[in-house]
């Protein structure tokens, strides 16, 4: 086996398990950035939905009071939760249709809001753990992997208007949706969530674009360093390593009349070239005293 192909496999080894490492540590902080700027988004999301609840009921709720104290019919824009996912609607009606925020409910006033087996688990979680905040985690769904960020929603003073019993409830509310669902609420009792799903297919597809792009160029480092470490191996070492072989070879088999090997440089090939002279001198003086 020749010294540059080990050169080059020890390189290769060293190099292969240096990639490894370097490629485990970049995907997992190429991931974990993905999931981050997922959770980013579900965060701005759930925020923006917590801004149009507090605004519904601030300002839109009072300023139309008064009208519907009087009026038969039921005006679904005062309720905060309809005015969040309306909001919602429109903006999954664009290039995040993928996106979506529910406030489902265990007794929901209005049966489309009523929490599917996943979302009722985690109404029960906030139930029975009430120091919970905030719930995340990852579920699968039509369209892919999806990241879903859930806050507890619970029964304050404002909501038992609507929602203690049907005949303290708004007579308008109570002829659309009827007598039997909605009711019920305690005080403080943790009702519902606010639910938001983010997915997570288009980050992690570019984290992990980024990732081959970026093993292909360590790669390519790689190979153009490889090179360079070949050439400069075979001119400072290899060639030189090569004449001396030669010069050795043609000696051993009785030529004593070469001249000797140029030294150039003080490194360790020069001075194991300069020692090979001096042997070779002292090699042609013997067999001059022994020819006589």
């Amino acid at each position: 086996m020749k010294l540059l192909f080990k050169v080059n496999l020890i390189l290769v080894l060293i190099f292969g398990c240096g990639l490894a490492l370097t490629e485990y540590y970049w995907y997992s902080f190429l991931m974990s950035n993905a999931r981050d700027q997922v959770l980013r988004q579900a965060d701005l999301m759930m925020e923006s939905a917590m801004s149009v609840r507090k605004y519904t009921t601030a300002e839109i709720k009072p300023l139309l009071q008064r009208e519907l104290e009087h009026s038969d019919q039921f005006a679904p824009q005062t309720v905060p939760a309809h005015a969040a996912t309306d909001t919602f609607a429109y903006l999954r009606s664009g290039a995040y249709s993928d996106y979506t925020y529910r406030e489902p409910a265990l007794n929901p006033t209005n049966l489309m809001d009523r929490a599917s087996d996943w979302e009722a688990d985690i109404i029960n979680s906030f139930r029975n753990h009430p120091e919970q905040k905030r719930i995340m985690g990852d579920r699968e769904t039509p369209t892919g992997r999806a990241l879903f960020v859930a806050m507890p929603m619970r029964a304050a003073p404002p909501c038992l208007q609507c929602h203690s019993t049907a005949d303290v409830a708004p007579r308008a509310m109570v002829r659309q949706y009827g007598s039997v669902n909605g009711f019920g609420w305690k005080p403080n009792e943790v009702v519902a969530a606010n639910v938001v799903s983010v997915p997570e297919s288009v980050p992690v597809d570019r984290a992990k674009r980024a990732f081959s792009a970026l093993s292909m160029e360590i790669v390519l480092i790689f190979v153009g360093t490889l090179i360079a470490l070949d050439v400069a191996l075979y001119v400072f070492v290899i060639g030189p390593v090569r004449r001396l072989s030669a010069f050795a070879d043609q000696v051993s088999t009785g030529q004593i009349d070469m001249p000797e090997i140029p030294v150039r440089g003080k490194d360790e090939i020069s001075v194991l070239t300069a020692s090979f002279n001096r042997m070779y001198v002292s090699l042609q003086k013997a067999m001059q005293m022994l020819g006589g």
